[in-house]
């Protein structure tokens, strides 16, 4: 099938099979969440697309780089929710290289289907960007290990099933070395949830709190102390995130969409015009460094810096899409922000979520790699050590 049909096929089953009300959600930036996005991964499972991005012998589709690039693409064009990363595209490909057989025959059907939700346990009060540096120990006792501890900034904590997280089993001379990951259920006794309330007044984040925690040993992915090896090879694995522009398309056209239900003729609508056009051209540029990354991706080529570039990139234009949306709905918001529901995070008041996202939006430079790291990464490589 050519990429014309290919993207064909895909448009019109998101159209079609994809429910309104979630559709709906997303064109107008709301919060999604568990429901969303495990009911829109159930359709994509019954139609064998549950997986694009792994092996076929475990439910993947067999589609190239290049077609799953296609699959995110359309998605965004069409307003449905990306997949859910945590369990689908971070720790399945860890579990299908290095997990056992029983934990594969576990865990992965519940991933693929999206009945199971995962959350990730990595970062610590003092372990962000140095993960290394992390303090959440589990010490051997027979059959079990357990584990004392807390993680923070633990997304969708408050309704996952399970925690995929790094503790450290040994004290190493090299940090990286004392390092494993557990797979333990959220309903484990010891185990707290505790809210993070950030400015957004959207509930994304928690602290988790593990105190005298039991995790049988057989909950151990692949070897002791291996832990950091597998974070690594994780990162090696998906590396087509590198390339996948389509989150910020997709905002740049629900940006354009609000921009142009403006009054026509009005000077504030010239205005965030011009400014829109201004990111269009940075988005277009972006997409084609994008693909150009999955050209390098498909051919063994070596990226280079390109993760560190878009990842700062792509991070400041999303802030300032949101910002535009933020303007074009007007200052108005922020007076209207108080009537939020704090028990769901809903308000009744048109385009609220611009405001929302815009003040979720301060947070992307700093996850995922801080804009601080990317350049110090990028002066690194062209300036030397």
């Amino acid at each position: 099938m050519d990429d014309e049909a290919f993207r064909a096929e895909l448009r019109d089953f998101c159209l079609t099979q994809c429910p309104p009300e979630i559709r709906a959600l997303v064109a107008r930036n709301g919060k999604l969440g568990r429901r969303e996005w495990s009911t829109w991964q159930r359709i994509l499972f019954e139609r064998g697309w549950g997986a694009p991005n792994w092996p076929v012998e475990y439910g993947g589709t067999g589609w190239t780089l290049h077609q799953r690039h296609i699959f995110d693409e359309v998605l965004a064009e069409c307003d449905c929710p990306p997949q859910y990363h945590h369990g689908l595209r971070h720790l399945a490909p860890v579990l299908i290289a290095y997990g056992s057989e029983e934990q594969k025959r576990q865990h992965l059907p519940g991933i693929l289907d999206g009945s199971v939700w995962w959350c990730q346990g990595y970062s610590e009060p003092d372990a962000g960007s140095d993960l290394a540096s992390l303090k959440t120990r589990a010490v051997r006792d027979g059959n079990d290990y357990v584990v004392d501890g807390t993680k923070i900034w633990t997304s969708h904590a408050q309704e996952a099933d399970m925690m995929y997280t790094l503790v450290r089993t040994s004290q190493e001379p090299k940090r990286q070395q004392g390092i494993s990951l557990l797979l333990i259920p959220l309903n484990t006794p010891g185990i707290s949830v505790t809210p993070i309330r950030t400015i957004d007044n959207w509930h994304h984040v928690n602290q988790v709190f593990l105190d005298g925690v039991r995790v049988p040993a057989s909950a151990r992915v692949g070897e002791e102390g291996q832990g950091w090896s597998y974070g690594k090879y994780l990162l090696q694995h998906e590396r087509l995130g590198v390339a996948n522009t389509a989150p910020i398309i997709g905002l740049l056209n629900r940006a354009r969409r609000l921009v142009e239900e403006m009054p026509a003729g009005s000077p504030r609508r010239t205005a965030l015009r011009q400014r829109l056009l201004r990111l269009e051209a940075e988005a277009l540029a972006l997409r084609d460094m994008g693909r150009r990354a999955l050209d390098d991706i498909m051919n063994d080529r070596p990226l280079g810096n390109v993760s560190s570039v878009m990842k700062l990139a792509g991070s400041n234009l999303m802030q300032s899409l949101e910002e535009l949306g933020l303007d074009a709905t007007g200052r108005r918001l922020a007076f209207r922000f108080r009537d939020i529901d704090d028990a769901n995070g809903k308000s009744t008041e048109p385009g609220i979520e611009w405001l929302q996202n815009f003040l979720y939006g301060r947070a992307r430079t700093i996850y995922g790699g801080s804009n601080e790291v990317q350049k110090n990464l990028l002066a690194r490589t062209l300036f030397g050590s």
